[in-house]
């Protein structure tokens, strides 16, 4: 009985530090003018939905992209959201590192879980894996093209990259379509 209050309270205190990414910030968009950007949670929730889509697209497991999008980024309540560029100066631990000690406590099977997710979206090698970097990458053109729209002039650096690192062709065309419509044009449909 001990070990499962333990391990209900490790679980449970997992599930409480994600809540911190509903307030961290993504902090790149600050280079670009943008001193109220998405905050990772945010960002993390599109970044699942997308890649649900493109592993429709690319016909490989929706349900675990969606969840590899999910977990990509957990490990920022721990070390932030360093930007690229400050990326260069940091020797952090690895994201596995930092997903081990987040989960320690969680019940087994959640600790087990949480990392093998982990692991497989930072060793890019398996279909799914790629398909939820791309969703990673696409999510961020995806938002620099609505901070765009916003009046933000200083976002072609994050919609290059972005579009630069695309590896599936689902990707590639979802992003060309980004960038030659208003993010609003889905309404359109519902107003004619």
């Amino acid at each position: 009985m001990a070990d499962d209050t333990a391990n209900a309270e490790g679980t449970a205190g997992f599930i409480f530090e994600m809540g911190v990414l509903k307030n961290a910030k993504r902090t790149g968009w600050w280079f670009t003018g943008n001193n109220n950007p998405e905050s990772i949670a945010e960002h993390s929730f599109r970044v699942g939905i997308i890649g649900a889509v493109l592993a429709m697209m690319e016909g490989v497991d929706p349900a675990k992209v969606a969840l590899m999008c999910l977990f990509h980024d957990t490990q920022e309540t721990r070390i932030g959201d360093i930007p690229h560029i400050g990326r260069r100066y940091i020797d952090a631990a690895t994201n596995q590192t930092v997903t081990a000690d987040q989960v320690s406590a969680a019940h087994p099977a959640v600790r087990d879980g949480v990392q093998r997710v982990v692991e497989e979206y930072e060793a890019k090698e398996s279909p799914e894996a790629i398909v939820a970097r791309d969703a990673d990458k696409l999510e961020c053109l995806v938002q620099a093209v609505e901070y765009r729209a916003q009046g933000n002039t200083l976002v072609q650096d994050w919609i290059d990259t972005s579009l630069n690192s695309l590896k599936t062709a689902s990707a590639q065309a979802l992003a060309e379509a980004a960038l030659t419509m208003s993010p609003l044009e889905w309404r359109r449909t519902f107003l004619r």
